[in-house]
């Protein structure tokens, strides 16, 4: 992809104008452009190998907080006006109209580097990568019985012009590699799987190979297969910083999305100023960190990365907020105004979302256990962010006998509450272990990562096999 910006061979100025002749108090213009890989490797054979391009802008007006938005596959002059028709006519106040300030024609760009970009190989190349990691997978051990392996890379340009002068645009690169093993014997079957990637170029591959990541995944789920069953019942639980930050990223972390708390659909909405968690929890979002996957120089509306302490040593400091939100809650943007694309309404969304670390060595926190759950890696889960209730899977769970982890259980469930999880951590420890995400809300999907420190939760109801 060429250096122009998206939107210099448009109008902008007269589109933005032409959005806001009936009204209202803002309007942006959004544009972008995505080139992209996918392959995916099952069952020995390629499954799916896809490359393309899709661009295309969109068009928002607000208004009284709320959203008025059309979009077009082309960026050009004649379809965005037709957009700023129809985004204006759901305007009824023409009392609110925005200033519009036009762009003094410079554009602030933006880009996150990476080392090797991945347009320097071709698919050759590239798929060479996932057979490495399936041959590896299968060959580990007779009783893996399946290897699935998928690969995308992503090069994704925006830009944006609003009616407050803003003309910024930016360029991230993202690479994820996600290996699935599935282990079958007499017993039963287990799958795992071990992940790499975020806004990195082909760089990644250094720091764990596709051999590595084949052999953890298989290696985790033959351990299952011989694994006891998990016990169940309430007991003292530690997280392990390596089971990344599924936890927060789903029972605390969506609660604090201001829209959510706006629709009454937060347990934490009316609770800034007061205490939530425990003293020894901080909870940050920081799409700034280099190379994570929810990282960006700017989000979709041009407000620059940074980052937002949520909560401070237990007390809710604030939401995360996108413009309409900010402007609805007379507070500032936190930049975390994102959209699955460009034919995607923009909404509130989570970054790089993490507990702090804290003062105590990982292996001090293992050690206060006498009895309990070591969980080393999270599954699947859902939660009611109305009132913080959460089930989450276990993929890899570890009995805990007098401070060290002894057999491997499987079958573990974690179910509990997020607000009295944070109000209950008692031992924070002073690692930090990321998890990579695709984060789903209101039917768009984000990159996100989240991550933690080892915790100990001091009882939680672990759902596994009652002992007779």
């Amino acid at each position: 992809m060429d250096d122009a910006t998206l939107l210099s061979q448009v109008d902008a100025e007269r589109i933005l104008r032409t959005a806001l002749q009936r009204g209202g108090e803002f309007a942006d213009l959004f544009a972008e452009e995505r080139v992209s890989t996918l392959i995916e490797l099952e069952a020995e054979r390629v499954e799916r190998l896809v490359q393309g391009r899709r661009a295309g802008a969109g068009l928002r007006v607000l208004h009284h907080h709320r959203t008025s938005y059309s979009y077009s596959d082309l960026i050009s002059d004649a379809a965005l006006m037709d957009c700023a028709d129809i985004v204006s006519l759901a305007v009824k106040d023409r009392g609110t109209r925005a200033a519009v300030v036009s762009p003094d024609g410079s554009w602030d760009r933006r880009r996150l580097p990476v080392a090797e970009p991945p347009g320097n190989i071709g698919v050759a190349d590239k798929l060479a990568l996932l057979w490495r990691a399936e041959r590896a997978g299968r060959q580990y051990d007779r009783r893996i019985r399946q290897v699935k392996v998928i690969y995308a890379d992503q090069e994704r340009r925006i830009a944006v012009a609003n009616s407050e002068g803003l003309a910024a645009a930016a360029a991230v690169t993202s690479v994820i590699f996600y290996v699935v093993v599935i282990a079958a014997d007499a017993a039963g079957i287990q799958v795992a799987h071990e992940s790499i990637g975020g806004t990195v170029g082909l760089e990644v591959f250094a720091q764990r190979s596709p051999e590595e990541l084949a052999h953890v995944a298989a290696a985790r789920a033959l351990r299952n297969l011989t694994a006891r069953p998990a016990p169940a019942g309430p007991m003292p639980v530690v997280l392990a910083a390596e089971a990344g930050g599924t936890m927060i990223h789903e029972a605390v972390g969506h609660g604090l999305e201001a829209d959510l708390a706006s629709q009454g659909l937060s347990v934490y909405e009316g609770k800034i100023g007061q205490r939530i968690a425990s003293p020894l929890i901080t909870v940050i979002d920081d799409a700034t960190l280099p190379g994570k996957r929810g990282s960006f120089s700017m989000d979709d509306e041009g407000a620059p990365a940074r980052r937002t302490v949520l909560v401070d040593q237990g007390v809710l400091k604030g939401y995360l907020y996108d413009r309409r939100m900010a402007m609805k809650y007379h507070a500032a943007s936190t930049g975390n105004g994102r959209r699955e694309n460009y034919a995607s309404p923009l909404i509130v969304r989570m970054t790089n979302t993490m507990i702090a670390p804290g003062q105590t060595p990982p292996d001090a926190v293992l050690a206060s256990v006498e009895r309990g759950l070591l969980v080393k890696r999270m599954g699947g889960g859902e939660v009611n962010t109305i009132n913080g209730d959460f089930v989450f899977d276990v993929e890899e769970g570890w009995l805990i006998v007098k401070g060290q982890p002894t057999d491997p259980v499987r079958g573990a469930t974690l179910t509990g509450n997020g607000p009295r999880v944070l109000r209950d951590i008692d031992l924070v420890g002073s690692d930090l272990g990321f998890g990579l995400g695709a984060c789903g809300k209101d039917g768009q999907s984000v990159p996100v990562a989240d991550a933690q420190p080892t915790l100990r939760i001091p009882e939680i109801v672990v759902g596994g096999r009652v002992d007779s």
